[in-house]
């Protein structure tokens, strides 16, 4: 069969599927593209050539923004289909990198195809070529390798056939999946060649659920009969293996309690007599105080990253050890735990039945949960709204939210000062509900991960949650959300400046230096009046409904309406500091951001000293 390389690319997608526990789909179920003379002759007209039916067409407006939504689209599909990202040469490639090293730390599928330079190289330079002295075969691309979890260059067409099948073993494969990048030079894309029949045929590619080794479960369950205050931590890997069920039964069948990082929260509803909330820097006061106090943590699917472990400093119990049940080696391992190398759900379902008739102390269930009681309390009071004419705080916004959405609802954040409130403070009512990013917290990610679940959920709510900084960030896909009728819900809170960063710079004795946004005053600094900047009137530009509000009053109805819309709408408010009252609660624990340890600026001084008591308590597990 004679096709181009494109051609040939776009047709060996259509055909490839995964299958888990007996239930197959599309592993590439589309293509987001924006093109130039790097990829319109070739992935471009091969497109075209096979039509919506062979390969869905998606037009992106920003090439980041394209793998945020494919990103979004996996991570809903439970990382069983997947998107590919089409772009020209040069910074149409480059554009790429932020979403590439997104999707990879975050274990996320997506098919990265930038157009690159001529292989053949009939003139050289050509248009957006980097010239390196010493290395004729490098391109812009080559900055894709450190943040894909596979990369290659398809010099020749026949080197296609062993880079595509590669590609699809990275992307189904559950420890090593994130971002593939196949670079496809311009000439190449266009060349033509005979192709084996077998190359298009159906291929089915199984996404392994490995069992537990036997000895390292006979190791793992010992650990928890031994143990007397023992700790879940649920992370992401519980929502990619579809764990969550064996999770509740784990934690009904022990009374073990579990706690969540950004990417496991929701494993387990609000309101599940073991869920006590988020842990680490962002969490909540009863998973943090169990944590201190736990003899044994069972780190389930978690990367354990510094967030979680307040850098170091959260699991104080000198007896404490790590039971690391996880499908990479990598992670298994961390914290010095016991290793059980496994899929979660196969892993807990395994790790249930080798310790039946163990159960926690009643004295210990009883203590977490009415500590959870009492942290309910807060979240209530940081949502209460006794003044229904005043601006809302940010914790207000989320309890107006809270008020109007359902369990079919999504949740979508990133970056900014809302991941730790809503860590902190909103109650997941089913797995699926809290979408926030936290592997890379990116800026901008929110409002195209809400394009690309609505396409994998259709009929779900899905909300965007985004502050003024990050919508400032990535607007633009707004345009794609109309263009493809994709009734999202972007929540714009309006604070004038980076919030979070500004807050964290007063910490550490920077003084919110550069966080604001507002005019230079006559000493300098950004101190002056807020900038005339109407955000509501640009999503209104991009053309989205907007509807404005001032009070909790207004943005109780606006909230109600935007779930109700039919068509993308946004709603706009400004939110005002909170105040001892109505904020959330300030962190429960460390995060270790360094400060300078000399200085002449008295907050400076004060915040080292700070640092100093703080990182004194750091542990290495051993």
């Amino acid at each position: 069969m004679r096709l181009t390389v494109a051609q040939a690319l776009v047709r060996f997608l259509a055909a490839q599927y995964t299958e888990r526990d007996g239930h197959r789909q599309r592993l590439i179920a589309a293509t987001w593209g924006i093109f130039g003379h790097g990829n319109v002759a070739g992935i471009g007209q091969a497109l075209l050539e096979s039509g919506p039916d062979a390969m869905p067409f998606l037009q992106g407006r920003n090439e980041q923004a394209m793998v945020h939504a494919a990103v979004g689209y996996a991570r809903r599909s439970g990382r069983l289909s997947a998107h590919a990202v089409t772009t020209s040469i040069g910074p149409g490639a480059t554009n790429l990198v932020t979403g590439a090293a997104l999707a990879t730390i975050n274990r996320i599928p997506v098919l990265l195809l930038p157009g690159d330079t001529f292989a053949t190289r009939p003139a050289d330079p050509v248009l957006q070529q980097l010239e390196v002295p010493y290395a004729g075969d490098v391109s812009v691309n080559d900055t894709l390798r450190p943040v894909s979890r596979h990369f290659d260059r398809i010099t020749r067409p026949e080197a296609l056939i062993p880079a595509a099948l590669q590609a699809m073993r990275v992307l189904t494969d559950p420890v090593q999946t994130g971002a593939v990048t196949l670079a496809l030079p311009q000439d190449v894309q266009a060349e033509a060649y005979e192709w084996p029949p077998g190359f298009f045929a159906e291929r089915v590619w199984t996404v392994r659920r490995p069992r537990p080794d036997r000895d390292e479960l006979a190791r793992a369950a010992e650990a928890v009969r031994g143990s007397a205050r023992p700790l879940i931590v649920a992370g992401g890997g519980i929502r990619h293996s579809a764990a969550q069920a064996a999770l509740a039964e784990f934690a009904g069948a022990t009374g073990i309690p579990v706690a969540s990082t950004q990417a496991g929260k929701g494993a387990l509803p609000y309101d599940h007599p073991a869920d006590v909330g988020g842990i680490g820097h962002t969490g909540t006061a009863t998973a943090d105080a169990l944590a201190r106090d736990a003899d044994l943590v069972i780190a389930a699917g978690t990367r354990l990253t510094d967030f979680t472990t307040a850098s170091g400093t959260l699991f104080q119990n000198p007896a404490v050890r790590f039971l690391g049940l996880n499908l990479d080696p990598y992670d298994a391992h961390k914290l010095a735990a016991r290793p059980v190398v496994c899929d979660a759900r196969a892993g807990l379902e395994e790790l249930r039945a080798a310790v039946a008739g163990y159960r926690v102390d009643p004295g210990y269930e009883t203590a977490y949960k009415e500590k959870k009681g009492n942290w309910e309390l807060l979240v209530d009071r940081a949502y209460a709204t006794p003044d229904e004419d005043a601006a809302p705080t940010q914790a207000q916004v989320l309890g107006l939210l809270d008020a109007v959405v359902g369990a079919d609802d999504v949740l979508i954040n990133a970056a900014g000062s809302l991941p730790g409130d809503l860590h902190k403070l909103w109650r997941a009512r089913s797995a699926e509900q809290y979408h926030v990013e936290y592997g890379y917290s990116c800026m901008g990610y929110e409002i195209p991960a809400a394009i690309g679940v609505a396409l994998a959920a259709p009929g779900h709510p899905v909300w965007a949650l985004v502050g003024d900084g990050t919508y400032l960030m990535n607007p633009t896909e707004l345009v794609t959300a109309v263009q493809e009728g994709l009734p999202i819900k972007v929540v714009i809170l309006d604070n004038h400046g980076y919030a979070s960063i500004g807050g964290l710079s007063g910490a550490v004795g920077a003084e919110g230096f550069g966080t604001a946004y507002r005019f230079r005053a006559d000493d300098g600094s950004y101190t002056g009046a807020p900038l005339p900047v109407d955000l509501a009137a640009n999503a209104a530009s991009l053309g989205m409904a907007v509807i404005r509000t001032r009070t909790i009053s207004d943005l109780r109805k606006a909230l109600a309406e935007a779930r109700a819309a039919d068509r993308p709408t946004c709603v706009y408010a400004q939110t005002r500091t909170p105040d001892t009252v109505s904020g959330p609660p300030p962190a429960q624990a460390w995060w270790d951001v360094p400060v300078a340890e000399t200085a002449t600026r008295k907050p400076a001084a004060a915040a080292r000293e700070e640092y100093d008591r703080q990182a004194a308590q750091r542990r290495r597990h051993l």
